[in-house]
């Protein structure tokens, strides 16, 4: 976002207009900038007037609800931006409420601009991977190429097929104080915020449908049919039902909520490097029904990490082999590697002449003026004008910032002048150019703020095409810096307006293949891992607070709880949460004074088996799977989300006068969780293998809590205590003194909880859908005819609990007074469902270590 110190001043209201317009007595009147929004005399543009009456007539009150609703919106969708490593506490993507917009005159210098640099690129990448004309002719100096890091040598006649090799091409523009658009940057290798602009578009269109409808807005969505179209046909080929991956960096890649988003809206598997490989030529997707070819990949990796074998082999983000297949034709990338070499600024500096020399045509769009530190006489152009300049490396990088030469005193400048002479080849200045103001929202107050505009094209049959829209941003910072990444910005909705009324026709996929087998069931083997393991950490979770809950309650009740059955319920929530030694080994005066330990269990995210541990976990496999949850199950991790924050908040000081009720939000929101898994989830197998994780953790958990609690006898009124605990935290209690009255024996309570297969919390019940459950699982590599490993095992554990004499196992061993016969079955039972979940992951998930370089190599890029 570019912007300049003083381009504000307070407004001025002219009396003698006759023109009623919106008071906005906060909005600073711009100098030395275009203001997007008012003219001269501070009235609203005409294409501004709707929309700047609309948000007037909101009122403050109006205005901050809406605000919060747009919030609110981006927060249920998930739409995040820089998800930290802790997902208790994700960024919420920044959109303001106000709409950027432009004219349809305006619209028409833009993409036709647009589409004919898109064109240069193109034929820019397919020389310098090619015949290299532009630098056999002079046009470009050898050096600035050939000393690029983001030069690919390996990528030299890698061909894309079809019309063009660059797919997709996004362009960071911003207006001058004249009003006219200049290119101050290119995205090519990974252009990023086409996603970002889909949701703006569908909360601001929901927030505002009224003024969105009445003001014509030119519709975005064809823009991604089209692309996914355009993807299809890449293959036609070989294949004409291609199968189209978007490959992620991962959950924690800064715009992951974008490539889900991205990668859901337009039904392509989202996959990471692991869940591909390398086989006889072509790319395979490992799958749980074994190897399924992939034909396009459409990539948000950077080039050097998308092969561990021929470019970073310290990457763990890539495919090896993938160049070599790609070099064979076997597989369409999009965008081609290598491409991130046109992103350079220097590139900027030579464009008018590439464009005579490739296409003998001038520039539409005209470019930032840019100078190279490598030519003299640019140099000394730098060095005499740096306090003008941005000084930008000429290869973009996380760790290499823009210099901005305004910001600096005299001894600043002199050191970043030595710095540039030192690798004058590695650097490139531009001028700064102020951004246009337009106004945004801030604290309920409408403010003026730089703005920048991405635009987005796409390979199409006549050239390229343009998205009517974009991505606009807006800088948060006081800084006065360019904001060319997405993040330090807030973004804006982008409504170019249409002259002609609007067609209602959506574009369709003619090859669109009902039941299709590959979209169907060819899930990557690393989602219904973490959708297992999402169901085993909530599962975990539940039962844990179920059973301090309890806890809680009987030691808080009106009776006091005696100290034998004390110690056993503090013994049995070590146990069943696995934060040993715990209470296992704890004194006397630990018994008597467990609040400290109690709360460890709770709130102690990095103990694992804490209650914070498990939903930490459980919300990482979620994030993990993003693209797989529906919006309702959006909403409810947010609530979860927010009810851990609340549980933080109740144990500041200790553990709270009525802890159970701390648990009882965090409870109910798993338990919604669980519902709407199993009322509105399809029965894929993205639901089967979530569901084995829940009842494999639920029986295991039970038969844990049923060892802990009564495996050691007591007298009768504690046992009966112990017992009643036990019921109550599985929601059996008021079941058990319905069918059993007051008759509290230890062999009714196993009745209830381990053969009654009308209970949803029993061990047979949990047993016998495992049973029901991996009937419908592929069995692509058994060997022999018969039962499964895994088959065997649940089958066995089936008929150790229908075999079970309860009156025997219930039985007290007077030697050891303990019931040795519940130990030892449950024991068994644990040990079985322990070895199950080893089978299903053995059989199931991948567990590829990633590439590992025999040796680390650190090349210098100024070398």
């Amino acid at each position: 976002m570019q912007s300049q110190t003083g381009l504000l001043t307070a407004p001025t209201v002219d009396a003698s207009s006759t023109t009623k317009a919106p008071t906005f007595s906060s909005y600073g009147q711009p100098t030395n900038a275009y203001d997007e929004a008012f003219k001269e005399d501070r009235q609203p543009r005409p294409h501004w007037q709707d929309v700047l009456a609309s948000v007037e007539k909101l009122g403050p009150e109006g205005r901050i609800a809406s605000e919060r609703r747009v919030q609110r919106i981006l927060r249920e969708d998930g739409a995040t931006y820089n998800l930290s490593s802790d997902p208790l506490s994700p960024s919420v993507w920044e959109l303001d409420l106000i709409p950027n917009i432009i004219t349809s005159t305006d619209w028409s210098v833009i993409e036709t601009g647009l589409k004919q640099r898109s064109a240069l690129f193109d034929l820019i990448y397919k020389d310098l991977y090619g015949p290299q004309e532009l630098l056999k002719s002079g046009t470009i100096p050898a050096e600035i190429i050939f000393g690029h890091p983001d030069f690919l040598r390996q990528c030299h006649n890698l061909t894309t097929p079809g019309q063009h090799d660059l797919l997709m091409h996004a362009v960071d523009l911003v207006r001058d104080k004249n009003g006219l658009f200049q290119v101050i940057g290119d995205r090519t290798q990974v252009p990023n915020g086409a996603g970002y602009a889909l949701e703006n578009r569908a909360v601001i269109s929901r927030v505002f449908p009224i003024l969105f409808r009445n003001n014509q807005v030119q519709r975005i969505s064809s823009f991604f049919h089209a692309f996914k179209g355009m993807l299809s046909k890449l293959t036609s080929g070989w294949t004409d039902t291609p199968r189209i991956v978007v490959l992620t960096p991962g959950a924690y890649s800064s715009s992951y909520f974008e490539q889900a988003y991205q990668a859901n809206y337009m039904g392509f598997p989202l996959v990471q490097g692991s869940d591909l490989t390398v086989r006889n030529g072509a790319v395979w997707m490992k799958s749980l029904n074994g190897l399924a070819r992939v034909d396009v990949i459409l990539r948000r990796v950077e080039d050097a990490r998308c092969d561990q074998a021929e470019l970073r082999a310290d990457s763990m983000l890539g495919v090896p082999g993938l160049l070599e297949v790609a070099r064979a034709g076997n597989v369409v990338i999009a965008n081609p590697l290598g491409s991130g070499l046109l992103e350079s600024p220097v590139l900027l500096k030579y464009l008018p002449a590439i464009s005579q020399f490739l296409t003998g045509q001038q520039l539409a769009l005209p470019s930032v003026p840019t100078w190279w530190a490598g030519d003299p006489m640019d140099l000394e152009y730098i060095t005499n004008h740096i306090n003008q300049l941005i000084i930008k490396p000429i290869a973009r990088r996380a760790d290499k910032k823009s210099i901005y030469g305004h910001t600096l005193d005299e001894k600043q400048c002199q050191e970043t002048i030595e710095k540039i002479k030192k690798a004058p080849h590695l650097y490139v200045a531009q001028s700064y150019i102020p951004g246009a103001m337009s106004p945004i929202f801030d604290n309920g107050q409408l403010q003026a703020a730089p703005t920048m505009l991405r635009g987005f094209t796409m390979s199409d049959q006549d050239g390229y095409s343009v998205m009517p829209g974009g991505l606009s941003r807006v800088s948060q910072c006081d800084d006065d810096m360019i904001v060319s990444n997405l993040s330090k910005s807030k973004s804006k909705d982008t409504w170019v307006l249409s002259t002609q009324p609007l067609s209602n026709k959506v574009a369709s996929n003619d090859q669109a293949i009902l039941h299709d087998e590959a979209v169907q069931t060819n899930l990557p083997s690393r989602v219904v891992e973490n959708l297992f393991w999402m169901g085993r950490y909530a599962e975990r979770a539940e039962i844990s607070m179920r059973l301090l809950r309890t806890l809680f309650k009987q030691m808080n009740g009106i009776d006091p709880l005696p100290i034998e059955s004390r110690r056993l319920l503090l013994e049995m929530a070590s146990r069943q949460t696995g934060c040993l030694p715990g209470f296992t080994k704890a004194d006397d005066e630990m018994i008597t004074n467990p609040d400290k330990e109690l709360i460890s269990i709770i709130i102690d995210n990095k103990r694992p088996g804490s209650v914070k541990a498990n939903l930490h976990a459980m919300l990482n496999c979620g994030e993990q799977v993003k693209e797989m949850l529906s919006a309702d199950t959006r909403i409810i991790i947010n609530e979860l989300r927010d009810h851990i924050h609340e549980l933080d908040r109740a144990y500041t000081n200790g553990l709270p006068s009525a802890p159970e009720e701390s648990l009882d939000s965090l409870v109910t929101s798993l338990l919604a969780l669980s519902g709407l898994n199993h009322e509105s989830m399809l029965r894929g197998l993205d639901w089967t293998f979530q569901e084995i994780g829940r009842r494999t953790e639920r029986a295991i958990q039970t038969a844990t809590l049923l060892r802990a609690a009564l495996t050691k006898s007591l007298p009768e009124p504690e046992q009966q205590q112990i017992l009643e605990s036990v019921l109550l935290s599985v929601e059996a209690l008021i079941s058990f003194r319905r069918r059993y009255r007051n008759r509290s024996r230890v062999a009714y309570g196993l009745d209830l909880l381990m053969i009654d297969g009308t209970n949803p919390r029993s061990l047979i019940y949990q047993v016998d859908q495992l049973r029901k459950y991996i009937q419908e699982l592929p069995r692509n590599d058994v060997p022999a005819a018969g039962l499964s490993p895994e088959n065997r095992l649940v089958i066995k554990s089936l008929t150790d609990i229908q075999l079970a004499d309860l009156e025997v196992i219930a039985a007290v061993d007077r030697t050891t007074n303990t019931r040795t016969e519940l130990e030892s079955l449950m024991t068994q039972l644990l040990e079985q469902l322990e070895q199950f979940t080893v089978l299903i992951s053995d059989k199931y998930f991948d567990h590829t270590e990633g590439p590992q370089p025999l040796s680390m190599a650190n090349w210098e890029t100024s070398l």
